[in-house]
């Protein structure tokens, strides 16, 4: 399987991850709004400090965004292109956001594809201090109790990343099993997935959110995404029985490095993670 040198050694635990509760629900961003706190209005008014996202269409603008990038120096395997800021209205076509905590502060790490004014077709990293809410749209939610995504320096990347890490209860309504995870560099990303489900007893479970990066991408119909460094959302994702026992299937939408698109159901067993993979998974049984 394809593997990339990180500058770091790699941590003994390659699944970050915290059991909670948690609750589905929709909520509108609020026009004219920084993207980042129009989301923590939306699931502190259901009582939730973060979760994640699952958005499907919206209107941003301002916009500005980077896009995966080779790195210049050894202190990373990959990193960030320069910062692009399109004019005029960019149109979300699907997106997935984790919000967490970082410094203290509310903070969001979502990845995205879109349709840039002008009809330019793009995706990448959106920047929370600069994206702002362009018309209100409709978004679905997974709230967390008893997790919070985090960010802290991680040795073996390089980089300041989200992973769950404990919570006290905040009270919100909850009316589920859910865990947070971080999955780490160079594991097969249904793999871990699956592995993980049998470790905690799990048989069916929906992906909620998904942001992060595989070293490119091997898809079940065919399509292959050669440049290593990309950065990815899920559009959709399951565990369940299988042949295999608990079979992860993955839908995914990516950007890579050279800035060419793609989307598709990934492989199992060909898609290592390159930098992170965060998601919460609800359990259903």
């Amino acid at each position: 399987m394809r593997s990339i040198i990180q500058p770091g050694a790699p941590v003994a635990d390659r699944i970050q991850w915290v059991a909670a509760r948690g609750r589905a629900f929709t909520f509108t961003l609020e026009k004219g709004l920084p993207l980042l706190e129009a989301a923590r209005r939306g699931f502190a008014a259901q009582g939730f400090a973060g979760g994640v996202l699952d958005i499907k269409g919206g209107a941003l603008g301002p916009f500005a965004y980077v896009m995966p990038a080779l790195s210049k120096t050894a202190d990373h395997a990959a990193f960030y292109s320069e910062t692009y800021r399109p004019a005029g209205v960019t149109r979300l076509s699907t997106a997935t956001m984790t919000l967490g905590v970082r410094d203290g502060a509310p903070f969001f790490h979502c990845h995205a594809l879109w349709t840039e004014q002008g009809g330019r077709a793009g995706g990448g990293h959106i920047l929370p201090e600069e994206t702002i809410v362009a018309e209100p749209f409709e978004v679905e939610a997974f709230g967390l109790d008893g997790a919070i995504f985090t960010a802290a320096p991680d040795p073996e990347t390089g980089f300041k990343l989200f992973g769950p890490v404990a919570a006290a209860p905040s009270g919100a309504t909850t009316d589920r099993r859910a865990f947070a995870l971080r999955l780490r560099p160079n594991q097969d990303f249904a793999g871990c997935l699956e592995a993980f489900c049998r470790a905690q007893r799990i048989s069916k479970a929906r992906i909620r959110g998904g942001v992060g990066s595989t070293i490119g991408a091997r898809f079940e119909d065919g399509g292959v995404v050669e440049p290593f460094a990309t950065e990815l959302t899920i559009t959709a994702g399951t565990i369940a029985p299988g042949d295999d026992g608990v079979e992860a299937t993955v839908d995914v939408a990516l950007v890579d490095y050279t800035g060419a698109l793609a989307q598709g159901r990934l492989v199992r067993g060909d898609n290592p993670v390159l930098m992170t993979m965060e998601l919460v998974l609800e359990v259903v049984a």
